[in-house]
C-alpha cells in the first residue's frame, strides 16, 4: 500500500498530487491511499460548468474567501474549510466497471468504521437537497459523507469528503453556489462529526487505518 500524507502549498497542486498518485497505481498496481484536508476551497464538477449561472456560483465562492477548483469528473459542488477531510482510495480495477458496487460498498464500511472510533453512529443515505447529493452517502444529524468513483481501464479511484466540523460555514456558502446553479438545497441538511456529537480528534488516522485494510 503507498501512502500519501499532508497537502501542497495550493489548492490546484494539492489537486495534481492525487492525480500523480492515480498514475503511479495505474502504472504499477499498487494500491495508493491519501487521507487530508484539502485547503479552503469549493471544488465545481463537470455537471456544475455546464449550468447557466456558473458564473455567478463562481462568484459567490471566491467572495467568500473560497478558491475554486474545477475537477475532471462529474458531481455538484463540495465546499472545504481546511478541516473538512477528503480520501482517495487508488487501486487495481478488479473486475474492472463490474465491481463498482463492491468497492462502494468495502470504502463506505471502512468510513462508518472510522466514524465509529470517534463516536459517530453514521448510517447510509442523505438528507433530501443534500450537498453534491448521489447514492453513496452517509448521514448522521445531517450528511457528512459523500463518496464517488472514478473506473478507467488501468485503475479505479474511490474517492469522498468527510465534513468534521464548521458544518455551519459549509452551508453558509453552498447556499449561494447552489441557488445560483440552480439546485435545490437545504442548508441544515449539512451535517459534521461534531454536529453528530462526536469527537474530530484521530478520525484522521482512523479513516487511513479502516481505508487501507478495505483493499483486498
Amino acid at each position: 500500500m503507498r501512502l500519501l500524507r499532508g497537502r501542497a502549498g495550493d489548492h490546484e497542486r494539492d489537486y495534481q498530487r492525487t492525480r500523480e498518485l492515480v498514475d503511479r497505481v495505474a502504472a504499477d498496481a499498487v494500491p495508493g491511499l491519501r487521507v487530508w484536508r484539502p485547503h479552503r476551497q469549493v471544488a465545481f464538477g463537470r455537471r456544475d460548468r455546464r449550468e447557466a449561472g456558473y458564473e455567478r456560483a463562481h462568484g459567490a465562492a471566491t467572495e467568500r474567501g473560497y478558491a475554486v477548483l474545477e475537477r475532471e469528473v462529474g458531481g455538484r459542488a463540495v465546499a472545504y474549510t481546511g478541516n473538512t477531510v477528503a480520501f482517495a482510495l487508488a487501486e487495481p480495477p478488479d473486475q474492472g466497471r463490474r465491481g463498482i458496487a463492491t468497492r462502494y460498498d468495502r470504502v463506505a464500511a471502512a468510513v462508518r468504521r472510522a466514524l465509529e472510533t470517534v463516536g459517530v453512529d453514521a448510517s447510509e443515505g442523505e438528507p433530501p437537497d443534500s450537498f453534491c447529493p448521489g447514492a453513496h452517502s452517509l448521514q448522521a444529524t445531517g450528511k457528512l459523507v459523500g463518496i464517488a468513483q472514478r473506473v478507467r481501464q488501468d485503475v479505479a479511484l474511490t474517492a469522498g469528503v468527510v465534513v468534521v466540523r464548521d458544518h455551519a460555514a459549509i452551508a453558509a456558502v453552498l447556499d449561494p453556489v447552489y441557488d445560483a446553479l440552480g439546485v435545490p438545497f437545504d442548508p441544515d441538511s449539512v451535517g459534521s462529526v461534531v454536529r453528530a456529537g462526536g469527537d474530530s480528534d484521530g478520525l484522521l488516522d482512523a479513516l487511513e487505518t479502516e481505508l487501507a485494510g478495505a483493499v483486498p
